[in-house]
């Protein structure tokens, strides 16, 4: 009778094994995705913070050329630089792109361009400004810097949504938890972000 169970156990092992093999090979190929799609959301994240970055650069010389018309412009100029401060000072880990972590980041850039539309409703008093061409050059700038942002926001949307949607399907669900795969937050479209800088002639 052992004899009669043996073969039996071997099949059973064997489809156990090959069973088994299945899984772990479809939770490579999964695992390997999940890792592609996070790696391409951390890098287009590089690239919404390049963009607010690039607008964080053309701020001192903005503000330097509008001193130059406009001195007794203070209160303006302060606002500008605090939250200019503010915006660079806050960071999120590409490794932690919650919603809560990229609100936060959102709310910070919001008060910059607040404080930039400010800013440049200051030109409308000062004719000379206006037509400073440095002035104009760095408007252009910061219009062109504001598409960017815009565009690069977008991208990364993409990504994070389609990183999420990977994560969330069957059978990745099941052991993207056990790999520390986690959801990545949004950029919304919020009150602030339809009221960014305007920067026409």
């Amino acid at each position: 009778m052992v004899d009669k169970l043996n073969p039996n156990m071997k099949k059973i092992q064997h489809s156990f094994l090959i069973a088994i093999i299945g899984v772990l090979t479809l939770s490579s190929c999964g695992y390997n995705t999940m890792v592609n799609k996070q790696e391409t959301v951390t890098a287009q994240w590089g690239q919404v913070q390049n963009a607010y970055q690039r607008r964080a650069d053309l701020i001192p010389n903005l503000v330097a050329t509008v001193k130059g018309y406009a001195s007794h412009e203070q209160e303006t100029f302060t606002a500008v630089v605090e939250a200019r401060a503010k915006a660079t000072q806050t960071n999120v880990n590409p490794e932690e792109l919650t919603d809560e972590g990229i609100q936060q980041f959102q709310q910070a850039q919001s008060q910059l361009s607040g404080a930039l539309g400010r800013l440049l409703m200051i030109r409308e008093n000062y004719p000379e400004l206006k037509a400073n061409q440095n002035f104009l050059a760095l408007q252009d700038e910061l219009a062109g810097t504001e598409n960017r942002i815009a565009v690069e926001r977008n991208r990364f949307n993409e990504t994070a949504r389609d990183y999420n949607q990977y994560i969330r399907r069957f059978p990745q669900v099941i052991y993207a938890g056990w790999f520390g795969f986690k959801k990545k937050g949004y950029f919304e479209a919020d009150a602030a972000s339809q009221s960014a800088p305007a920067v026409e002639f």
